[in-house]
């Protein structure tokens, strides 16, 4: 593989897992209604600096029942576009089905094509007994043990949608991807003003803690994931930028839709 090739296949890797990295809620802060509700459509654009790789969505579908439990259904979709295709194609799509209260995660589904490797993971959440069932392909290959209100990554960060912003706050919540349960921690940083595509945003610079977080971020010195909530309502990522060994990664909200 060319030296070009390798940084491609690294690039496309690391802006998905931008998307999937730990958005943690606070343990102790209190929330606020809901600021967002089903129909809701956002559209990045995925770029290394100036390069357009691809792009990804967050989608909430209507209410669905799992087991019984009414719950919300949060959708990641993310994909390379046809330049970065030539290199290392990548189609992604996460499944989120979490309470109605965004206490604890019912369900997480993970279905990866990324060059020749091939997931499709579910993690089902047993809050009888505290544990979580991580299966690839149907075959059950790991059981964990669960600290009190888990949520997998994709919850996480919707729940951070409706906790309020406070100027130099750290929290904390468990998180899992149904291989690890760990405590994630985020710090909200300050307001900044940001211009994306001639609008101009509010935001709450948010910073999440990278312990747990492996991959190229682990092997960066420094590494860094920074996000920009509009500060009012509904809450919208509006940019998410990190830096890393191979270079500065950028998502920028392009498109907001709202179905009724």
């Amino acid at each position: 593989m060319t030296l070009i090739k390798k940084i491609e296949r690294v690039v496309v890797l690391f802006v998905i897992s931008l998307f999937l990295a730990f958005f943690p809620r606070p343990a102790t802060a209190t929330t606020q209604d809901a600021s967002f509700r089903p129909g809701e459509r956002l559209v990045f654009q995925l770029r290394w600096g100036f390069v357009p790789v691809g792009e990804a969505t967050l989608e909430i579908l209507p209410e669905e029942e799992i087991n019984g439990v009414p719950a919300w259904h949060f959708v990641l979709t993310a994909k390379s576009n046809s330049f970065a295709d030539v290199f290392y194609k990548v189609r992604d799509r996460v499944d989120s089905y979490v309470d109605r209260g965004l206490n604890h995660s019912i369900l997480y589904k993970k279905d990866q094509q990324e060059g020749k490797t091939r997931r499709n993971v579910e993690v089902v959440f047993n809050w009888d007994e505290n544990k979580a069932d991580y299966s690839n392909f149907g075959k059950e290959q790991k059981t964990i043990s669960l600290m009190p209100d888990t949520l997998d990554p994709l919850a996480a960060f919707y729940f951070l949608r409706q906790t309020p912003f406070q100027e130099g706050t750290e929290v904390t919540r468990p998180i899992t991807d149904g291989k690890k349960n760990v405590i994630g921690r985020v710090r909200m940083q300050g307001r900044e003003t940001l211009e994306i595509n001639g609008r101009t945003y509010d935001t709450m610079l948010v910073e999440p803690d990278l312990q747990h977080v492996g991959g190229v971020f682990e092997k960066s010195k420094n590494a860094k994931i920074r996000l920009w909530l509009s500060a009012d309502n509904p809450r919208l990522l509006v940019r998410l930028q990190s830096k890393v060994v191979v270079g500065s990664f950028v998502a920028d909200l392009v498109a907001v839709e709202q179905k009724q």
